[in-house]
């Protein structure tokens, strides 16, 4: 076969990558085209394949008609031996016969055909022509036989043989069920199809030319305005030297397996191609994904959260530069972010991955919100897209948003929100609080123990005097005037770092929400388009002229 290959490599791509190109569509189309178009390109593949691997230098030639066409004796003309049984009351043939010529027997193409009755003419036999040689011609049954079994016969082998010759008669050869069931669907393969119009002997002189005439206007009707007519009379010999010359110089330029395993392809890969279309799809750009994001971060509470990080914040510089006795009572109302089981820690953090965080779910409006967002997102992808991708990528888009609530409530739990971290001057307002929180301490005993002393009548130690006040006054006043101000500037401060923090905890978990819409959106939506750019570019291979 491969001889047979190399005569065709100037017509466009070779036959072998076009079958490759074609299993390529078959593999990425599969749940994007129509399955029906899809299991006959696999057909194609596989019978490509194994005839490939067959001899190429026999050609397989199949005589097919209807009961009393005279096919069987057309076979015996052509074969010049008398091979199969002509039947006389009820013409008909029930199984399929086939005979080669050639000095070996070609017996794997035999077993491939599934052929029950062979013949083989040997140089020296009689029937042997040196111009048959490496002819395989076969006898099918009638397409038109009451048996079932028949027509899944010629239905078989017609899909398997490299050229076909449809033995006609003045009769039926206006028949709907060899025009609609046969040759019709060979418009694609003109190039492997010959008619021969048999029984011509029954016509007189003057009706030949108007049957052959019309017989031909059917066959453009067809489709098929190219196909060779060959007028012949199995039982008068007429015409058959020509059918026999016609088979053999097909026999002998050995393109037909190869044209008629061309013409397969194509003709599949031109119906996938309407399936497919001509249209190139978009992409989700930025403006889409930001607005996927905006819908995925509403859903997902991320308002919520870092409206949470601000009051954690504010409560928690509350707690280290507050007045300390303040600061003691805010110990008493829960943390905002831990009570979202959020920022607990790397104990914490592991024991919330495996379960979840507080954050409410989607609200309906919110969830609306989403799906709105997506299909936006997917239409703009389809634009002109053939029906079929357009429902695969608007599909692909919604696949996996069941995941939707699991995937966002790992983000939020999964991102740093920058909170765990004690600023230095938290640490630093909290020691100066402490050492104003004693002063004050210190200077509150100290007056109370001169104001015992002088209840008591005691005398009193002198206490020192610093700009007109005892310095344990100056204690009291500054312990707690220091505390007061302090908490109130602390407070002011925590204010502007909470929303600062709360900004950046914003930022960061739309980042873990943007990889969300990546993951569940994107993703697939750009697996669907990268199938679509396989599939056009292996199309493209498969019907190149």
């Amino acid at each position: 076969m491969s001889r047979v290959v190399d005569r065709l490599v100037g017509r466009g791509p070779s036959l072998p990558d076009r079958v490759a190109a074609l299993r390529t569509v078959t593999e990425q189309g599969r749940g994007r085209l129509p399955s029906d178009l899809l299991d006959d390109a696999a057909a194609v593949v596989r019978r490509a394949g194994e005839r490939l691997a067959l001899s190429g230098d026999h050609t397989v030639v199949a005589l097919a008609g209807a009961t009393g066409s005279g096919k069987s004796s057309t076979f015996n003309a052509v074969a010049g031996v008398p091979l199969t049984t002509v039947g006389v009351r009820r013409p008909t043939t029930s199984t399929t016969t086939g005979v080669a010529w050639g000095a070996d027997d070609p017996s794997t193409l035999w077993e491939w055909l599934e052929v029950p009755q062979r013949h083989l003419v040997r140089p020296g036999d009689p029937g042997w022509s040196d111009r048959l040689d490496g002819l395989v011609l076969l006898d099918l049954p009638d397409h038109d036989s009451t048996e079932v079994t028949h027509h899944l016969e010629v239905d078989r082998l017609v899909a398997m043989v490299d050229l076909m010759v449809w033995v006609l008669d003045p009769q039926k050869y206006a028949d709907n069920a060899v025009h609609e069931r046969y040759l019709r669907r060979l418009s694609t393969h003109a190039d492997v199809v010959v008619v021969t119009l048999n029984h011509v002997d029954s016509l007189s002189a003057d009706r030949r030319p108007d049957v052959l005439a019309d017989l031909r206007r059917r066959l453009v009707e067809d489709g098929l305005p190219q196909v060779p007519v060959v007028a012949t009379s199995a039982a008068t010999g007429e015409g058959i030297e020509d059918l026999r010359s016609l088979v053999a110089a097909r026999v002998r330029d050995k393109k037909a397996a190869a044209q008629r395993l061309r013409a397969d392809v194509v003709g599949v890969g031109s119906a996938l191609q309407v399936a497919h279309g001509s249209a190139s799809p978009g992409a989700i750009k930025r403006p889409a994904r930001a607005e996927l994001v905006d819908a995925f971060a509403d859903a997902a509470g991320v308002e919520t959260v870092s409206s949470a990080v601000e009051r954690a914040v504010v409560h928690r510089g509350g707690r280290h530069t507050g007045w300390p006795v303040t600061a003691w009572l805010s110990r008493l109302r829960p943390d905002p972010l831990k009570r979202l089981h959020l920022d607990l820690g790397e104990q914490g953090k592991q024991l919330t991955a495996l379960g979840r965080a507080s954050v409410p779910e989607p609200t309906r409006v919110q969830r609306a919100r989403v799906d709105t967002a997506v299909r936006s997102a997917a239409d703009a992808v389809v634009g002109g897209l053939a029906p079929a991708w357009a429902t695969a990528v608007r599909r692909a888009s919604t696949s996996r948003l069941e995941d939707l609530n699991d995937a966002l409530d790992r983000a939020v739990v999964g991102t740093d929100l920058g909170v765990a971290r004690t600023p230095l001057w938290w640490r630093f307002a909290r020691l100066l609080q402490v050492v104003l929180a004693l002063a004050l301490v210190v200077g509150a005993l100290w007056l109370l123990a001169l104001f015992v002393l002088d209840y008591l009548q005691v005398p009193e130690p002198p206490a020192p005097v610093r700009y007109g006040l005892p310095l344990p006054t100056w204690l009291l006043v500054l312990g707690a005037g220091g505390g007061v101000a302090l908490g109130i500037v602390g407070r002011f401060v925590n204010g502007l770092v909470a929303r600062s923090r709360a900004a950046r905890a914003r930022r960061r978990l739309r980042e873990s929400i943007g990889g969300v819409v990546d993951d569940l959106v994107v993703a697939p939506v750009d697996r669907e388009l990268a199938a679509h750019h396989a599939v056009g570019d292996a199309l493209a291979v498969v019907t190149a002229r």
